[in-house]
């Protein structure tokens, strides 16, 4: 497998890195959340105008009908950049529609093109994570399902009512939900899973704080009117968590890149006894475990959402399995670590490198932690 980007997506890259350098630098973030607005909506149209919020949309939608090894570039940059922008949310609720959605759903993707609009999607329920989905699997290669399964059913549920559907149940924390468009949601029907297009307005949302600083709310529904992405079979359900688990370690190992870059960069400056701290052997040590936890979280998330893009939906979910698990337990420990070559200015809100540690811990929050993604690793394999 070769995991040089291709001439488009250095390009990509390129100009991401570029934009994100100028329109995410420290001091635009910090008067960002000085603030107080959800998200810094000049960034956000800066990435429109470049065209990388439409890079990965449909070409009805005036994308460049692009996918997931592009999305993960432009996620890896946005986590390098901590940028206060709902990207993760808006690439993969969007790119799932793309995917799975009618011609008419498609076309309707074009205000994210133009930075008009911002979409999320339900990604956790209550008490539920981003793991392995063997049940769905089972069914969509036409095999029995495992027994005791506990991640085949969403919270959600969902049934035909009036001229559509109609959703009840609690969807969980749902990032940028009272700033969006439409929210993309799982539910259970008689027939399978489904995946929802639900308008916030039709939710009870009630405000939730996470670490980062994004806006999130818990998200209830109550005969909530929705339109229905694809049919109720789990496929369309299986590439949003696909999608999702792809987006969230693709941010991750960004998040990772910026906090190694940051403390390189210190122990190299820094001197003390009149030597830099890139000169004591200890500290030599402790940098080259961040590099190996980041490298190592590269190859699975690089490799991962190659074979997304591929279509080999059962050897991503592994890979990507293994670059969870790395963002929860070695990609933490790497981020701690570098919290502690930096000594006190590392604990430092007001300190760069402190928005790193924030997005790293929020991340893999969302991914369950260590144990949900060992759970998630061994329905795999069994």
């Amino acid at each position: 497998m070769d995991f040089t980007l291709d001439e488009t997506q250095s390009e990509l890259r390129a100009l991401a890195a570029d934009l994100l350098g100028r329109e995410a630098a420290t001091e635009r973030i910090e008067a960002h959340e000085a603030g107080g607005a959800p998200y810094d909506v000049g960034l956000w149209r800066s990435l429109a105008q470049a065209g990388l919020l439409g890079a990965c949309l449909p070409e009805e939608a005036g994308g460049a009908g692009l996918g997931p090894v592009e999305m993960a570039v432009l996620l890896r940059e946005a986590g390098a950049h901590v940028a206060p922008a709902p990207l993760l949310a808006s690439l993969v609720t969007a790119l799932t529609v793309a995917r799975h959605g009618s011609p008419e759903q498609r076309a309707a993707l074009a205000p994210l093109a133009e930075g008009r609009a911002v979409l999320t999607a339900a990604l956790r329920g209550p008490g539920r994570d981003l793991g392995a989905a063997p049940a769905v699997t089972a069914r969509l290669a036409g095999e029995p399902d495992p027994a005791g399964d506990p991640g085949a059913a969403p919270a959600v549920t969902a049934r035909p009512g009036g001229d559509g559907w109609v959703l009840t149940g609690r969807a969980g924390i749902v990032p940028y939900a009272a700033q969006v468009s439409a929210i993309l949601v799982p539910a259970a029907t008689e027939e399978g899973v489904g995946l929802f297009l639900v308008a916030p307005e039709s939710a009870d949302l009630r405000p939730v704080r996470v670490s980062t600083g994004e806006p999130t709310a818990t998200l209830t529904l109550r005969d909530s009117p929705g339109e229905p992405v694809g049919a109720p079979d789990g496929r369309a359900a299986e590439g949003l968590r696909l999608l999702a688990l792809a987006g969230i370690v693709a941010v991750a190992s960004g998040v990772l890149a910026g906090a190694l870059a940051l403390t390189t960069e210190h122990v190299r400056n820094r001197r003390q006894f009149g030597r830099a701290l890139a000169e004591f052997q200890a500290v030599t040590v402790q940098i080259a475990d961040v590099y190996i936890a980041a490298r190592t979280l590269d190859v699975a998330m690089w490799s991962g959402v190659w074979r997304l893009a591929e279509g080999m939906d059962a050897e991503a979910d592994t890979d990507l399995s293994v670059a969870a698990l790395t963002v929860t337990d070695a990609a933490l420990a790497a981020l701690h670590t570098c919290q502690h070559l930096h000594g006190g200015i590392g604990l430092d809100v007001a300190y760069p490198l402190h928005r790193h540690f924030a997005w790293g811990k929020h991340h893999a929050h969302l991914l369950g932690g260590v144990e949900a993604r060992l759970d998630a690793i061994g329905a795999l394999l069994r």
